[in-house]
């Protein structure tokens, strides 16, 4: 089995920074590509950000593009997520995932982490 933990969420105002980072333990996961995705109250789970194992590519959704970037360090087994100029909109609790490629779509992805709430006050 392989076991995400995420970390770094909390309470923000609008127009600062976060960085959430997931690490990844258990079983070996080759050439694995690992995601953000959050869930805001009454909502669905939303794609935030996705990235390769290469880290050569990284997709984003567009609410967040331009002011999120995923990264990934492989040694450490670690995705991060910089959130800069958050939004109110921006609360949700924040999930990570490894899934075979960087897809939009939850259902291209086998784990998932607890979650992190990430709260933006005015």
């Amino acid at each position: 089995q392989v076991r995400l933990v995420e970390s770094g969420g909390g309470l923000v105002q609008a127009g600062g920074s976060l960085r959430l980072s997931c690490a990844a333990s258990g079983r070996t996961l080759i050439n694995y590509a690992m995601a953000w995705f959050r869930q805001a109250p009454g909502r669905e789970r939303e794609f935030v950000g996705a990235i390769t194992f290469e880290g050569s590519t990284t997709n984003y959704a567009n609410s967040v593009k331009g002011r999120f970037t995923i990264s990934r360090d492989n040694a450490k087994r670690t995705v991060y997520l910089q959130m800069n100029s958050l939004k109110l909109e921006d609360t949700a609790v924040y999930y990570c995932a490894v899934g075979g490629s960087a897809s939009y779509y939850s259902q291209f992805y086998n784990y998932w982490g607890q979650g992190t709430q990430v709260t933006v006050s005015s």
